[in-house]
């Protein structure tokens, strides 16, 4: 029986979920496994619901040996590019959490990639029912013109943990809207592909009190239909969906609600899932990917031109 040994690099709360999660794979899959965590030592300590999930905590990138399957990269955006070529040679697979990096300018010649290797940057909303539906029922030669929306309040995003303290404050962090909230691009990429033309409006507009972006507007043109994107901070009721306009009908994907309602017939197909459910899902392709039994659909040149997109570049 194969045991995965796995490194997390960085224990936020992405990764946090993500080690409850792979531990609950692969005892579905009856396969042992062995995770292994390294992290600044700056934060609170580890809860017991993941302490009994790890094996080793290291607090010093010398102390880890290397021989592993996969390392997590689930440390601040800024460190991603150096977490990988830093562990490049400790491990065969990466998993790295979006967005890649900082910086659209990253040259990728630094990262000696093997062929053999997986590296993913993960694109969870793909896997989300409400985007799987319109990805495989929705004929994309009838749609006209598409309009996604991310609106929240940044100082509900996370319990207990005060805004003005967490990346998303900080441009130099990888916060603000634009890069943030990277999923609409990834998710409308992974729909439609890459648009002709595209204009974007970012900047700040409320009274929170962070430096990053809390508003990014982009209009984009494909040669057969149009998509706006709005993405903000400060919405004080959370709205996350995708507005689909064809010639027959108008279809909201709701997204926070796992909702999709058609307009004009009324039908409405309501997904029973959580979160959990389409991030478990992510997982499972991941290792799918490493097994060989499908394509990186997201791998790191395709998240870097993601990533520009965010930025207004095309």
């Amino acid at each position: 029986m194969k045991k995965w040994k796995i490194l997390f690099v960085g224990v936020g709360s992405i990764a946090k979920r993500h080690i409850k999660n792979i531990v609950s794979i692969m005892e579905k899959r009856n396969e042992a496994i062995q995770v292994d965590v390294l992290r600044s030592g700056k934060g609170s300590d580890l809860e017991d619901d993941i302490k009994c999930f790890i094996s080793s905590v290291y607090n010093l990138d010398s102390q880890v040996s290397g021989g592993y399957d996969i390392v997590f990269v689930t440390n601040p955006t800024q460190l991603h590019i150096e977490t990988i070529i830093k562990f490049h040679d400790k491990s065969q697979h990466f998993f790295i959490e979006k967005p890649l990096c900082m910086l659209t300018q990253t040259d990728l010649s630094v990262l000696d990639f093997r062929k053999e290797s997986i590296y993913y940057v993960a694109a969870p909303l793909r896997y989300n029912p409400v985007i799987q539906y319109i990805k495989e029922n929705i004929c994309h030669e009838n749609i006209l013109s598409v309009r996604s929306i991310s609106s929240s309040y940044l100082p509900d995003w996370r319990q207990d943990i005060d805004y003005r303290n967490t990346y998303s404050a900080y441009r130099n962090m990888g916060g603000g809207v634009s890069i943030d909230l990277i999923h609409e691009w990834d998710y409308l990429t992974y729909l439609f592909g890459f648009p002709e033309k595209m204009k974007c409006i970012c900047g700040k507009k409320s009274k929170l009190e962070i430096d990053s972006d809390d508003i990014a507007i982009y209009i984009a043109e494909y040669k057969d239909k149009t998509t706006e994107i709005h993405l903000d901070y400060f919405g004080q009721k959370t709205i996350r969906e995708i507005m689909i306009f064809t010639d027959n009908d108008t279809i909201i994907g709701d997204i926070a609600n796992n909702e999709i309602i058609f307009l004009k017939t009324g039908k409405r197909i309501l997904f029973n899932e959580t979160r959990n459910d389409y991030q478990k899902r992510e997982l499972y392709s991941f290792l799918d990917m490493i097994s060989g039994k499908i394509v990186n659909h997201n791998n790191i040149s395709h998240a870097l031109e993601v990533l520009k997109l965010t930025q207004g570049e095309l």
